[in-house]
């Protein structure tokens, strides 16, 4: 709850960006973007119900142009997440800049 309130705060703060939505585990998420349809989704991989690296595999089944950013402390799983499709993995301990970097910010 916490790391989704700080993202909210630096995602509004940037120009030309709206967040349309939040969710609490991957299925949430994955039932958000079917109504919301966003440009770009942010997940971490360690969530309740539907795990990061499933829910990608999902969205991608789904939405295969739908961005997908990991953003995790879960760094030894950045290769799965690759490999489920993620667009980027981007490490919680970092800068947000990078964070930014990677959603093309």
């Amino acid at each position: 709850m916490r790391t989704r309130r700080a993202l909210r705060a630096l995602l509004s703060a940037q120009p030309g960006v709206e967040v349309v939505g939040e969710a609490s585990d991957g299925q949430e998420g994955i039932d958000a973007i079917q109504h919301l349809a966003p440009d770009l989704v942010i997940l971490d991989v360690r969530m309740p119900c539907l795990d990061g690296i499933a829910a990608t595999v999902e969205i991608k089944r789904r939405w295969p142009r739908l961005r997908v950013v990991i953003h995790s402390l879960a760094a030894e799983r950045r290769d799965d997440a690759v490999a489920a499709g993620a667009d980027a993995f981007v490490l919680k301990a970092g800068q947000p800049a990078e964070l930014l970097e990677a959603l093309g910010l």
